[in-house]
């Protein structure tokens, strides 16, 4: 382990502004996420019911993420990033008025969640291609870790202020915060101007044909030995982590009789643990050589997941799932430094789509195996 310099706050101005923006509306986003968890749980008491909300998520990715790659390598991403939001949040406000009108059902979150995700998806690739472009390149594990603190702290905060509002102003409230905070999201970096790949790097794209234009991001990893490898050991990792990611809520519902203010705790000590893992990075840069960043955090967030998974008590899940959380950062910005550092930035939309692509793949593969292993197999007496 190395610490590095700091890297000098006014450099990266536009990334530190919109870096505040994400984490206000992610806390937002989560609160919806947590409150819409509660509601469809009561309503169905089924793990396949919220594990089908990750599927929707997922599925629709698989079709539009090489197209999203394609736009995000052509078109001005600070467009993108706004378009992805706006849609985000009116479907968001859809569920809402759905809801208070009493006429929400499971089928249409799947369907709103399906499309929420696909410009969600775009928004999320044109920032993460713009990191490379925004801080030096000696930095970059310190500002993916950056990034990952968004997702944790929304972990820390929402669970523990919808469980607390939930109750009080219920779901349209939640989702009322939601759109607030979208609002200030957007305020923040509507007035910004996000830098993009040199003009001179994208002028062979016009000779290129749509099917050279999708898979361009495939033959790219095929044809690099260590970004392949990379993307199997994650391939692997990523199937046993979203089945575990799918099942933990339902789990935890189930073995305390539906007691929301424990599955919030639980939520809250992951969210503890990543911003503790994100912070600690952020300060000392992470490992010199990132694959043993990445080693170390495959070996800790598995030992911690099997812990939790073992465990019968809260206090079990809650010291189990800050380790593994702990983890996390150090497993995906040692990943995310070596992809910013060996991919071009001409072609990082489609690179890291492609990439997103074989994730998505997996991913839904294991939410939809998740729900019915646990329903009709593993809970069987």
């Amino acid at each position: 382990m190395v610490l590095v310099p700091y890297f000098p706050i006014f450099a990266v101005r536009t990334f530190m502004i919109i870096w505040c923006g994400q984490i206000v509306s992610a806390i937002g986003s989560a609160m919806t996420r947590f409150a819409l968890t509660i509601w469809v749980w009561q309503l169905t008491e089924e793990a396949t019911s919220i594990a089908l909300f990750s599927f929707f998520y997922q599925f629709p990715l698989v079709f539009v993420s090489l197209f999203a790659g394609v736009l995000v390598d052509r078109y001005n991403r600070k467009y993108l990033i706004i378009l992805g939001d706006t849609i985000a949040i009116l479907c968001t406000i859809i569920i809402g008025l759905l809801y208070s009108t009493n006429n929400l059902l499971i089928w249409h979150l799947y369907c709103l969640i399906a499309i929420s995700s696909c410009f969600g998806h775009i928004q999320n690739l044109a920032y993460e291609a713009s990191i490379p472009l925004m801080v030096p390149k000696q930095h970059y594990t310190r500002a993916s870790s950056m990034s990952s603190l968004v997702t944790h702290a929304s972990t820390i905060i929402a669970p523990a202020l919808a469980s607390i509002f939930y109750p009080i102003i219920g779901l349209v409230g939640i989702i009322v915060v939601d759109v607030a905070s979208f609002a200030l999201a957007v305020g923040m970096f509507i007035f910004l101007q996000l830098p993009q790949p040199p003009r001179i790097e994208i002028t062979n794209y016009e000779s290129e044909t749509i099917s050279q234009k999708l898979t361009l991001g495939f033959r790219y990893i095929l044809s690099r030995p260590g970004l392949l490898a990379m993307t199997i050991a994650f391939s692997c990792f990523w199937f046993a982590y979203q089945l575990g990611e799918t099942l933990y809520q339902p789990m935890i519902l189930a073995r305390t009789d539906g007691n929301t203010q424990v599955l919030g705790v639980v939520m809250t000590a992951a969210g503890v643990g990543g911003v503790m893992g994100g912070l600690f990075l952020g300060i000392s840069g992470g490992f010199k050589h990132r694959v043993h960043g990445m080693l170390v955090g495959f070996i800790g967030n598995g030992l911690s997941r099997a812990v939790f998974a073992l465990g019968q008590i809260p206090l079990v899940w809650i010291g189990s799932q800050f380790c593994s959380s702990v983890n996390l950062p150090l497993l995906f910005s040692s990943s995310s430094a070596i992809w910013y550092a060996k991919v071009a930035p001409s072609v990082q939309g489609r690179v890291f789509a492609s990439d997103h692509t074989i994730g998505m793949i997996i991913g839904t593969v294991a939410s939809l195996t998740a729900g019915p292993l646990a329903d009709k197999v593993l809970n069987q007496q």
